[in-house]
């Protein structure tokens, strides 16, 4: 029945096949939060990899991964829309550009997975689920990377991320390919191979069960402050000094706490006039030490900072942003395009965007221990996370605002448990307007403030965990088996549909 039905996709017309294939990757992206329905993504894939049986070409292989992966990006990335509407009177005309752009160029890694698995074994489902999880590793590194919507993302919210722990995020994306090529396989007549395969995704499931604990009694007790600024006002001095009074107020309240964490650019002036603010800040948090995200300026360079407050609102350690965001906070290519043109507008070096940083990537918090800061952004690359000296925890500070308030927020928030499950390390997450949370090392949420509401909150820090096998070797060891496996099945002959 279905290589019947196979038969008859591989016959109609390429815009016909093409719509099809791009609803089908429509549904995949509905796994992803806010929905979270894995099994739609598992059951879409499955019939991508099935249809792969039927192309006659590279060029059509090509053509059928680009459009599947174009709906797929549409629906995961859908938020990439809310920074234009922000202002929408002036930017809101290039929102549905943003997607087109953002989702059709995503696609063009599971065009180059398609034609590339075609070319090497024709019509192998099993090379076209391993291409696939190299591309989209490769999405997060070429042109700085964009690890945003990974197929294994999917599965953040189920107790296979847990295998992250062990292989890393890419181990995610190659579980959902091998349970849809499970699928897919059964679907095609080779009933017994497709079992097999998902029989052992399943047994997957009880082996990764973790062993949950709460924090310690005597753990310290960690502040988030979440002041609910709409990000049309964030900026407004008419109303910048309203969200900072509100923070200060959250500062202030109940028992002094052994940390207070504000979010990414919590106050709206430049961090080399922020001494009145420090003063009253210090005062409120009575003794805690206090971090705040902050811009500043060192001559003609502008940087993205995370600074520690300490007693009389000194400044004790700061950090600025390492990976920022092209085209957000920096122009690809406008340093060259200064020096070539003299065009200076897009130059970070004259003001034209950030600066990346260069400062210490782990902090010391007193009463606490070492810190890795982290500010939005960089919160998504799994493979920066890890430093040579294990830190007690990770704090990462961010401005969701830009993100709507539909499925950005919450991806953002998946990654970072994900990347709590990859280190065994607790995570700090504290948010403009949302979703503020202390995540345990298992990923688990212990406690959050709900998007788009103002407030604090007191939370103990979860206990550090066993370093994680992924912190000792990254990447290297999943993606070189899939390599291998890659190259010894398209050398393997005679070739045969598998």
């Amino acid at each position: 029945m279905a290589d019947t039905l196979v038969r008859r996709f591989a016959g109609w017309h390429w815009a016909k096949r093409g719509l099809l294939l791009a609803v089908m990757g429509a549904i995949a992206g509905l796994g992803h939060a806010p929905v979270d329905w894995p099994i739609l993504t598992v059951l879409a894939l499955a019939v991508f990899l099935a249809f792969h049986r039927g192309v006659p070409d590279t060029r059509t292989a090509a053509w059928q991964g680009w459009a599947f992966g174009v709906g797929y990006f549409a629906v995961t990335l859908r938020w990439i829309v809310s920074p234009f509407l922000v202002h929408i009177e002036t930017d809101g005309w290039m929102a549905p550009f943003a997607l087109i752009f953002m989702a059709g160029g995503a696609a063009l890694f599971w065009a180059l997975a398609g034609g590339l698995a075609q070319r090497l074994r024709p019509n192998s489902m099993t090379l076209l689920a391993i291409a696939l999880v190299l591309v989209e590793a490769a999405r997060g590194l070429i042109l700085t990377g964009f690890p945003w919507g990974l197929l294994g993302h999917v599965l953040i919210d189920t107790q296979f991320a847990h295998l992250a722990a062990y292989l890393g995020p890419h181990a995610l994306t190659a579980l959902v390919c091998l349970a849809a090529l499970g699928l897919a396989k059964a679907a095609t007549g080779a009933l017994r191979d497709g079992a097999i395969i998902v029989l052992l995704v399943a047994g997957l499931w009880p082996v990764l069960a973790p062993t949950y604990r709460a924090a310690p009694d005597d753990a310290p007790m960690v502040r988030l402050i979440q002041p609910n600024a709409p990000q049309e006002q964030k900026w407004d001095p008419a109303f910048s000094g309203i969200f900072f009074d509100r923070q200060l107020e959250y500062t202030g309240a109940g028992d002094a706490p052994d940390l207070i964490v504000w979010p990414e650019s919590a106050i709206a002036d430049l961090l080399n006039y922020a001494t009145p603010y420090f003063e009253q800040m210090s005062d409120a948090a009575r003794g805690a030490p206090v971090i705040v995200g902050m811009n500043r300026r060192d001559e003609n360079l502008y940087y993205n900072s995370f600074v520690l407050l300490g007693r009389g609102g000194l400044i004790d350690t700061l950090y600025d942003k390492q990976h920022l965001v092209p085209l957000g906070e920096y122009f690809p290519g406008g340093e060259l395009l200064a020096s070539v043109t003299g065009v200076t507008q897009f130059a970070s070096s004259h003001g034209g965007g950030f600066s990346d940083g260069a400062t210490a990537r782990t902090m010391q918090i007193p009463g606490i221990g070492l810190i890795r800061p982290l500010i939005c952004y960089e919160g998504i690359f799994a493979e920066e996370i890890t430093t040579d000296v294990r830190p007690r925890a990770m704090v990462l500070i961010t401005n969701d605002a830009w993100f709507g308030k539909d499925a950005g927020p919450y991806q953002h928030l998946a990654q970072a448990r994900l990347r709590a499950i990859e280190q065994g390390m607790p995570m700090v997450r504290v948010a403009n307007t949302g979703v503020s949370a202390m995540i345990d090392g298992h990923g688990r949420i212990t406690g959050q403030i709900a998007l788009n509401t103002a407030g604090y909150l007191d939370v103990p820090l979860p206990d550090l965990l066993d370093a994680t096998v992924y912190t000792r070797f990254g990447d290297i060891p999943l993606l070189t088996v899939m390599v291998l496996l890659g190259a010894g099945l398209a050398l393997q002959r005679p070739r045969k549909t598998s």
